[in-house]
């Protein structure tokens, strides 16, 4: 029986993992949950899958969970904010930790998972880009795992299980385009919030859409890919995939490539990352490569999609950039989803930030420096935005 904790339990890759853990009942079962401010939706997954330690975000919260869930139906232990993800993502129970909670304590919680031993299923792209030789380092100390839950990642493992490195040439990573591909400029500039959530391929959170939209999400995966695959910006490249049924491909030095193909369905990447090195049979219906139709893949309009470049810069430049990356991004969306930012200054906010940490290459040393950057970069972002006039 594998014992998996779920940090980011309400959110749809929480969901997701959780609906992996019906299929299989017989070979998983939840030892740990631990989720933000949905109190509701966590009190009926207390209920149905009796997990010895839960956490949720704030005090309110736990007394909001307390109120839904009567004695008998509580867990042994009852957590709240990033002391209670901590105490989930390092449960001595638990042998996987699926890591989907955001953030500085997102990145705390992934440590502390690897600390102790845990295989990581890593569905947090951001805790790579803020730290991605703090965590790499880490899980060589202590041999852990670290298996990719974004579906990009997880392809690139399945094509690269039991190859040598020497036989990689490169990455190749898909790329839906979101739904502003074949936008104009001055449509772009008259896009809403309710234009960028509609994604037309996946199901996902709020922000991870309109990163789709913008394709900052490629960006960090792009980051993300650096430090899982180990190799140089160089040797990863990004194309258009608008069907997004190839998932990402290989090329290896032969100039032979390999995709990986699927359904477009979070469930197949958690599970792989649940039963690694098995297969088992799938919660979803299968591919049928029969009705695929046209498959097309396009170089990425780098004047549509300055997002992308930015984050190639910083992997490129190095030391605290992409941590900057990653918060200005995170601020400049939030503004964005706000009303108060327009969608083709997001880019922009970007790229004062990164002017503004200048040329200094040093790379942050611990969890402090990496937080110390990060609310630089997102007070620096704020305060840009809020001198600029109403979108």
């Amino acid at each position: 029986m594998i014992r998996v904790a779920i940090l980011g339990s309400t959110g749809s890759i929480g969901q997701s993992a959780l609906s992996v853990v019906d299929a299989h009942a017989d070979r998983v079962t939840v030892v740990a949950l631990a989720a933000g401010h949905n109190t509701a939706r966590l009190a009926d997954q207390v209920r149905k899958y009796r997990p010895a330690l839960v956490s949720v975000a704030t005090d309110a919260g736990l007394e909001a969970l307390k109120a839904l869930l009567p004695a008998e139906d509580r867990p042994a232990a009852l957590e709240v904010g990033a002391p209670g993800l901590l105490a989930a993502a390092s449960h001595p129970d638990a042998d996987v930790v699926l890591c989907a909670s955001s953030g500085a304590a997102g990145l705390e919680a992934a440590l502390a998972a690897i600390d102790h031993g845990k295989t990581v299923a890593l569905a947090n792209k951001e805790v790579l880009v803020m730290a991605g030789a703090l965590m790499v380092d880490a899980a060589r100390r202590r041999r852990v795992l670290l298996l990719p839950v974004d579906s990009e990642h997880n392809a690139i493992h399945q094509c690269l299980h039991g190859r040598a490195p020497g036989e990689l040439r490169r990455l190749i990573l898909t790329a839906s385009g979101g739904p502003f591909r074949t936008w104009t400029d001055d449509a772009l500039a008259r896009v809403t919030p309710a234009d960028a959530l509609r994604h037309p391929t996946w199901q996902m959170g709020r922000k991870i859409t309109i990163d789709s939209a913008t394709l900052m999400n490629k960006g960090l995966e792009v980051i993300e890919a650096r430090w899982l695959f180990d190799v140089t910006a160089d040797q990863i490249a990004v194309v258009v995939h608008p069907q997004s049924i190839v998932h990402s491909m290989v090329e290896l030095r032969d100039g032979s490539v390999i995709a990986q193909l699927g359904v477009t369905d979070m469930r197949l990447p958690i599970q792989y990352a649940f039963s690694y090195p098995d297969r088992w049979d799938a919660p979803v219906a299968p591919l049928d490569v029969t009705r695929m139709g046209q498959l097309d893949f396009l170089p990425p309009d780098p004047g549509r999609f300055r997002c992308l470049r930015l984050a190639y810069d910083a992997l490129a430049h190095g030391g605290a950039w992409p941590v900057v990356l990653n918060a200005a991004n995170e601020i400049a969306v939030e503004a964005f989803l706000a009303g108060r930012l327009g969608f083709l200054q997001i880019p922009r906010i970007i790229e004062q930030a990164l002017e503004a940490a200048g040329r200094d290459t040093s790379v942050p040393r611990s969890l402090d420096d990496v937080r110390a950057t990060d609310a630089w970069a997102r007070r620096h972002a704020a305060e840009t935005i809020s001198t600029l006039p109403s979108s």
